[in-house]
C-alpha cells in the first residue's frame, strides 16, 4: 500500500500501521488485539516522544473497536458493544467520579457527517443541575454529569477551546470527555470503528482544519476523546483502487513510482466521502456513544430509570 502524504486519518491504529509499512517495527510503540465475537479490540500505547512523532499521534494510550457488523444495526450486538465501550471508557477515565465530569459534543451540528458529537450530547443524562432535587433513594446513586456542544469556528465565531475552557474554569470538572467525528483511511472503518484516547483530541486534524487541542496541556485537567471515522478522504480511496490495479496487472509499474501523487491531482486531497446512508449511521451510533457514556457515569442506575429520565 503507497503512503500518502500528509495521511487523513485520526486512528492511531491506522497510523501505527502506515509506518510500520514503511519502516519496519517502531520502537516506543506497543500494541496487543483481541477478538470478542466478532468484535477486535486494539491497543496502542505510544510511549515515547520519538514514537510521537513517527505516527503523528501524541504519547498515551489508545483504545480501538472495529465490529463490521454494526452497520447491520442488530440491538443485540449494538448492546454487546455499548457494553464493551462503556467498561473501557470507566476504566480509562476512572468513571464514575464524585466530582463533575464534562461531556463536550465537538462538530457541526449542520452537517450530518460531523454531527455525532452534538447528536450524543442530546441523548446523555445530564444530572449536575438536578443532584439536589431528585427523590432521595435516586440522588443518593447519581453522578454530576454537565454536557455542552459548543458549535464550530465557523458557526460561533470563537475558538472551540475557547469556550471549553471558559466553561471548565467556571464548573471544575475533574474530567472533560470530547465525543467527535474522524476521518479514517480505510473505508471498511466508517461507522465501524471506535476509538478512545486518553490524549485529548485536536479538532478537525483528519480533514486538514487542525483547530487548537482539546487535551490536559490546554486545560489542565484530564480529557479523554471518544470519535467514530464518518469521512474518508477522496486520495484514500483513489490510492487504494490504484494499489490493487498495480499489483494484480503490472507490479514492475508500479514499483517504479515515487508516490500515488504522481497520479493524483490536488482536487482528490480535497475531497471527504461518506456512506450513502450517514444519517440513519449517525442515529445510531449517537445512541450507542450515549449508552455507553450514561452508563459508565451512572452505573448504579438501571436502564429503565434512564430512560424514565430521558423521555
Amino acid at each position: 500500500m503507497w503512503w500518502i502524504e500528509s495521511s487523513r486519518t485520526d486512528l492511531a491504529v491506522e497510523r501505527a500501521t502506515m509506518v510500520q509499512q514503511r519502516e519496519g517495527q517502531i520502537p516506543g510503540i506497543q500494541s496487543s488485539e483481541q477478538d470478542l465475537d466478532g468484535i477486535k479490540i486494539t491497543r496502542v500505547q505510544v510511549l515515547t516522544p520519538q514514537a510521537a512523532a513517527k505516527v503523528g499521534k501524541p504519547p498515551g494510550r489508545y483504545f480501538t473497536l472495529e465490529c463490521p457488523q454494526l452497520r447491520y444495526r442488530n440491538r443485540a450486538l449494538l448492546k454487546k458493544v455499548a457494553d464493551v465501550i462503556s467498561k473501557e471508557l470507566s476504566e480509562l477515565a476512572s468513571l464514575p467520579r464524585k466530582g463533575d465530569v464534562l461531556v463536550v459534543g465537538l462538530g457541526n451540528w449542520q452537517a450530518t457527517p460531523d454531527a455525532l458529537g452534538p447528536r450524543v450530547v442530546a441523548q446523555l443524562m445530564v444530572t449536575r443541575h438536578i443532584r439536589d432535587y431528585v427523590p432521595q433513594e435516586l440522588g443518593g446513586r447519581l453522578y454530576p454529569v454537565a454536557a455542552v456542544s459548543p458549535g464550530v469556528l465557523g458557526i460561533t465565531g470563537i475558538e472551540t477551546i475557547d469556550i471549553v475552557r471558559g466553561i471548565v474554569n467556571q464548573i471544575k470538572p475533574e474530567l472533560v470527555i470530547t465525543v467527535d467525528a474522524l476521518a479514517a483511511r480505510s473505508p471498511s472503518r466508517l461507522l465501524t470503528t471506535v476509538q478512545i484516547a486518553d490524549t485529548g483530541i485536536q479538532p478537525g486534524s483528519g480533514v486538514g482544519n487542525k483547530r487548537p487541542g482539546i487535551n490536559q496541556e490546554t486545560l489542565g485537567i484530564p480529557v479523554v476523546a471518544i470519535g467514530v471515522p464518518t469521512v474518508i478522504s477522496g486520495a484514500s480511496i483513489a490510492a487504494d483502487v490504484l494499489d490493487a490495479y498495480f499489483s494484480k496487472f503490472n507490479p514492475h509499474a508500479r514499483a517504479t513510482l515515487d508516490s500515488v501523487q504522481d497520479f493524483l491531482g490536488p482536487d482528490l486531497f480535497e475531497l471527504m466521502v461518506t456512506t450513502k446512508d450517514i444519517d440513519v449511521q449517525i442515529h445510531e451510533m449517537s445512541k450507542l456513544l450515549a449508552s455507553a457514556i450514561n452508563h459508565a457515569s451512572q452505573p448504579a442506575i438501571t436502564e429503565e430509570e434512564m430512560l424514565d429520565y430521558l423521555q
